[in-house]
């Protein structure tokens, strides 16, 4: 199976590319997650981190 792949892909001219761009996207959005992550206010983290303990009011059928 690996050596179908690699035989189809050394037939396309510039294919070098791809592995390049994904590994800069990849960097790029984790380097994004950690600048918004350290740049977030504390009270709104503690405000989200709260919502999964909280009871649903939306929905009064639930005992």
């Amino acid at each position: 199976m690996l050596k179908f792949v690699k035989q189809n892909l050394e037939n396309i001219d510039g294919v070098a590319i791809y592995p390049i761009i994904s590994l800069l996207i990849f960097f790029v959005f984790f380097v994004a997650l950690f600048a918004w992550v350290i740049t977030a206010k504390k009270h709104y983290l503690q405000e989200v981190s709260a919502l999964p303990l909280e009871e649903d009011l939306l929905t009064p059928d639930q005992p």
